[in-house]
């Protein structure tokens, strides 16, 4: 691809952040990194997002509330947001997606899987 997707990991795990950038960019994308909900906040600085992988469970600002920050931004209404989390109670789902999580996928997982997602869902 001579202009890749762009797609941010908002993670607290760097090894698990590593997992899912090399699965992306051995799949073409281009990847931005967070460490978590924060510092995923200060990057939404204008650049083009084509999609986000977001876990639930961080320090200082978890995913669920990223999601609702991401969705008050301008510019970031509509980037589609994939949770990628060990979180997998019915209500903890039902949460992220009324606020505006498209996909849910549970830790462990599959790259494959996560790509096929992330294929399915970048805008």
């Amino acid at each position: 691809m001579s202009n890749p997707k762009t797609v941010m990991i908002v993670d607290d795990s760097g090894s698990f952040r590593t997992v899912v950038k090399l699965a992306l960019q051995k799949a073409g994308y281009a990847v931005v990194e967070a460490i978590d909900g924060a510092d995923a906040a200060t990057k939404l600085d204008g650049r083009k997002l084509n999609l986000i992988v977001c876990d639930v469970n961080m320090p200082n600002m978890d995913g669920i509330s990223f999601l609702k920050h991401l969705k008050t931004t301008g510019g970031y209404k509509f980037t589609p947001v994939i949770m990628l989390t060990t979180e997998s109670q019915d209500a903890k789902k039902a949460e992220g997606k009324a606020a505006g999580a498209r996909a849910w996928i549970t830790k462990p997982f599959q790259p494959s899987v996560l790509i096929d997602a992330v294929g399915k869902l970048c805008v």
